[in-house]
């Protein structure tokens, strides 16, 4: 499928997604088997410097000053949810690893599953069918899991379009779909 037409489709199941009333979280959310999907604070441009390496961060599109402050921000938005500590899984692209060490919610782990796979479009089926089954396989009773992630596999995984910093919220319920909660704006 052309790279315009799927960002096309994606916008309008993004759009229709956005019409489906979901939960406003109170004051604090009930944490057992939340699900925090988010991608990675503001990172100036789009994609990354053609020959870019992942285990080289200057050869990649990075956190701006304000991306990392708006990582802090929304780092103390989910303790004010009631989120204290939780597993925390990233991307292995820095602005992502950065993203989610800056929440200080916990030891950050990478992820593989959650790398883009914007210049990779044929990575994208077992990325997402790997990432369905994790989810499926957390506990709905278990503690909170931060994924920090790409807006592609965000919306591959809901449907939402998310920007930059914004976290979806889900709740594990053993199955490859969790209950969507609500979303949760960068600020």
């Amino acid at each position: 499928m052309p790279v315009l037409r799927r960002r096309v489709l994606m916008a309008l199941s993004a759009a229709a997604l956005l019409a489906i009333p979901v939960a406003k979280p109170a004051a604090a959310l009930e944490t057992a088997g939340l699900v925090v999907l988010m991608r990675h604070a503001e990172a100036p441009g789009t994609g990354d410097p053609p020959g870019f390496k992942l285990d080289d961060c200057s050869t990649q599109r990075l956190l701006s000053d304000d991306g990392r402050a708006q990582a802090g921000r929304i780092g103390e938005r989910m303790r004010q949810l009631g989120i204290g500590e939780a597993r925390v899984l990233s991307s292995q692209w820095c602005r992502c690893l950065d993203t989610a060490r800056l929440l200080d919610l916990g030891p950050v782990k990478e992820m593989p599953a959650l790398n883009s796979f914007i210049g990779s479009p044929e990575e994208e089926k077992d990325r997402v069918t790997e990432l369905r089954q994790f989810l499926a396989d957390l506990p709905p009773d278990g503690k909170p899991v931060v994924l920090v992630t790409h807006q592609v596999t965000v919306t591959a995984l809901t449907g939402i379009f998310p920007t930059s910093g914004e976290a979806i919220l889900l709740r594990a319920n053993g199955t490859p779909a969790p209950e969507l909660l609500d979303r949760l704006p960068a600020r």
